[in-house]
């Protein structure tokens, strides 16, 4: 059995109105680090919980995790 050890990518909107109380980005990545994983968190200013916001990055994130798991 193998481990994905690569990185995972995760893009969060800084105008997200469930960033603190329901997502909590940074428990995420204590989590991750505790369990030693890799995480790239990347904040992006004037993005919220939107369609838009998703479709503005959807496509790096399936380049990104297309590249990690070969």
């Amino acid at each position: 059995s193998s481990k994905f050890s690569g990185p995972i990518l995760v893009d969060q909107g800084e105008a997200d109105n469930f960033l603190e109380e329901q997502l909590k980005p940074d428990a995420l990545a204590t989590a991750f680090n505790k369990a030693g994983l890799n995480l790239i968190v990347r904040k992006q200013p004037d993005y919220d919980h939107s369609y838009y916001f998703i479709s503005s990055f959807i496509g790096e994130h399936v380049a990104h995790h297309a590249r990690e798991l070969r």
